[in-house]
């Protein structure tokens, strides 16, 4: 009923994204921190793909999928942060609604291939400790290319589907989005549109693209670890959980917050809460995840130190 009345109401053109309104004080501080965040990140990630590309040490599946991740984490940033730069540093906190439908739409998506990259790295994982002896025949780079065209494909076309429909509803106030960055929750309370057809695809989506590859993800790493506790010394086992330790807890740390965030409810003293947690997983995790595959990954610090040494010879060189 209040949406019908609605429908009679001047529709807005523009949002403002309150970010952290209670902080005014530390706007520049923010700026800063999130600043050097986000070079970290960009340098960090690119390194890494830099690094899978140019050694054949790591043109293997497993790696080929964290160059995916890798650019993935590039785009991710890129969505969120240089908005929230400009926010920091001009105090203009405004977004057109075109705009935020378009942050909207590149998050998601970004969201949902991420959701798919750890499940295929997972089941890469399951094969190669698993199933080693059929690895090699079913992790071949053209099924591997595959998965990961149809991993950005699919999520390109869902998400499409949903902006079509959302481009469709009418925002005619209040204007203000509590919140960084334009998600979808916080943005379609704002529409005075029916938005049940919206909400009822999104939730079916949502299924569909972030529930069945967690699913996915748990199941590989259930039989990783089954597999794992069953071998007889310990230093087999060791070696075993060390190959897919990095990629364990990146999952861990990327569906935690996911999910905090969107079980949490985003309403009295627990909207700080919910925002904080929004922060991790939208802005440390791809600044982590490269942290945390050049620290513990040993394959990765050995390529790392080829490039160095690479680099020192050509200066030498020269």
């Amino acid at each position: 009923m209040e949406k019908a009345e609605g429908e009679n109401q001047t529709s807005i053109t523009e949002f403002i994204l309150l970010g952290f309104r209670n902080l005014p004080g530390l706007q520049i501080l923010f700026f800063v921190l999130f600043l050097v965040i986000y070079i970290v990140t960009m340098t960090a990630n690119i390194l890494i793909v830099a690094i899978v590309v140019s050694d054949q040490h790591l043109h293997t599946p497993m790696y080929f999928f964290l160059g995916n991740l890798s650019c993935l984490e590039i785009c991710y940033t890129s969505t969120i942060l240089p908005r929230m730069l400009a926010n920091f540093l001009t105090g203009d906190k405004t977004i057109s609604v075109t705009g935020c439908i378009v942050q909207f739409y590149l998050f998601g998506v970004l969201v949902t291939v991420e959701c798919y990259l750890l499940a295929l790295m997972s089941y890469d994982r399951y094969l190669a400790i698993c199933k080693p002896l059929h690895y090699a025949a079913l992790m071949n780079g053209r099924f591997c290319m595959q998965l990961a065209v149809g991993s950005w494909l699919s999520s390109f076309i869902v998400l499409t589907i949903l902006i079509c429909l959302v481009s469709q509803l009418i925002f005619c106030g209040p204007k203000e989005i509590d919140h960084f960055f334009c998600d979808f929750s916080p943005m379609i309370k704002l529409s005075c549109s029916d938005t049940s057809l919206v909400t009822l695809l999104t939730l079916i989506f949502s299924s569909i693209d972030i529930v069945s590859p967690f699913i996915l993800t748990l199941t590989s790493y259930i039989f990783i670890i089954s597999t794992i506790l069953r071998i007889p010394s310990a230093t087999g086992r060791q070696k075993a959980f060390s190959t897919c330790s990095s990629h364990l807890i990146v999952v861990t740390v990327f569906y935690g917050t996911l999910m905090t965030v969107y079980i949490l409810p985003s309403t009295g003293s627990l909207k700080a809460l919910n925002k904080f947690f929004s922060i991790l997983y939208t802005v440390m995790t791809p600044l982590i995840n490269p942290l945390i595959y050049s620290l513990r990954n040993k394959d990765v610090k050995e390529a790392l130190r080829r490039t160095v040494q690479k680099g020192r010879m050509f200066r030498k060189g020269d």
